[in-house]
C-alpha cells in the first residue's frame, strides 16, 4: 500500500524520531509513505479569519499533489494533521473560500476536498487494522503501563478531525492494547499542556505540564506517549519524570525495527 505522505517542518529537525520510527514501522506493516515532493510548512496552526489564505496554500497544494496520485494523505504531526484536516474541510464546506484559493493559486484544474486525510493512527487503525498490527509485534511491550497523552489539537474541533470521541477517546488506548501494553486511562489525557503558552508564560506551561503528568502518574502510568512534538518539549522540559515517547518510537520497538533506525 501506497500513501502519500506529510512530515512537517519539525520532523526534519527536532522531531526526526517521530518521522523516522512512523517510516519504519510503515514498512514493516506493508505501507510506503511516498513522501510528496516539494513540500512546504502546513503554516503551524488553522486560522480563522475569512480572509487569511495565504498560510493555508502549502496544505491545499500537498493535498492537491496526493489527489492526483490517488492517494489518501497520511500525517502524524498533531499540528499539521489538524491544519490538513481543517483546510481540506474548508475547501470542501466553503465555497467563497475555494473560490479564493483557486485564485490565487491560479490553476486550471481546481481541488475541491477530494483527498481522504489520515492521521498516522488512523492509517493504523482504518487501513492496516489493529488486528494485523497485533500479528505483526516481534517485541509485545508487555508489562508496561503507558498512558496516552491526545493533547488539544489531535481531536478538535471533533466536527472537523472525525477521528474519535473527543472527551472520552479510546485509539490511543486500542493502540498501546495492540503493542501488549497496558493503557492507563486519566482524566488530562486530552487537556492542553500549555505549550502555545511557554514563551508568553513559562509558569503557566509548567503548572499545566506537571498537571497532566503527575495525573498520569496517579494512575500508574510508567510512561506517557504522544504524536505532537510540541507536546514532547513541553513536557520534557518542565520536567516530566517518566519517560515521553512518541507513538512511533514505540511502535518501532514493538515491530522490532528500532533498532535499524540509524543504518
Amino acid at each position: 500500500m501506497k500513501v502519500a505522505y506529510f512530515p512537517g517542518c519539525t520532523l526534519k529537525n527536532k522531531a526526526k524520531e517521530l518521522d523516522l520510527y512512523a517510516r519504519k514501522s510503515a514498512e514493516a506493516l506493508g505501507v510506503t509513505l511516498e513522501e510528496i515532493e516539494n513540500w512546504q510548512c502546513c503554516g503551524g496552526v488553522f486560522t480563522t479569519a475569512k480572509d487569511e489564505i495565504a498560510t493555508k496554500l502549502s496544505s491545499v497544494r500537498a493535498l492537491k499533489d496526493a489527489h492526483r496520485k490517488e492517494q489518501p494523505l497520511v500525517t502524524v504531526c498533531s499540528a499539521c494533521h489538524n491544519v490538513i484536516k481543517q483546510t481540506n474541510h474548508a475547501m470542501q464546506t466553503d465555497a467563497e473560500f475555494s473560490d479564493k484559493v483557486s485564485r490565487y493559486m491560479d490553476e486550471e484544474d481546481a481541488y475541491l476536498g477530494e483527498t481522504k486525510v489520515y492521521h498516522y493512527l488512523e492509517m493504523l487503525r482504518d487501513l492496516v487494522g489493529f488486528d494485523a498490527l497485533k500479528e505483526k509485534i516481534v517485541n509485545p511491550l508487555a508489562g508496561k503501563k503507558i498512558a496516552a497523552y491526545y493533547g488539544c489539537l489531535l481531536l478538535r474541533p471533533n466536527s472537523v478531525m472525525q477521528m474519535d470521541d473527543p472527551e472520552n477517546p479510546t485509539i490511543m488506548e486500542d493502540f498501546i492494547k495492540a503493542l501488549g501494553a497496558e493503557p492507563v486511562v486519566y482524566a488530562m489525557r486530552n487537556e492542553c499542556c500549555g505549550g502555545y503558552v511557554s514563551v508568553e508564560s513559562p509558569e503557566l506551561a509548567k503548572e499545566k505540564s506537571n498537571a497532566v503528568v503527575n495525573n498520569a502518574k496517579a494512575q500508574g502510568a510508567q510512561m506517557l506517549i504522544t504524536a505532537c512534538p510540541l507536546c514532547k518539549y513541553n513536557l520534557v522540559k518542565n520536567g516530566a519524570d517518566i519517560p515521553v515517547v512518541y507513538i512511533t518510537e514505540l511502535l518501532a520497538e514493538a515491530l522490532g525495527v528500532k533498532e535499524d533506525t540509524n543504518a
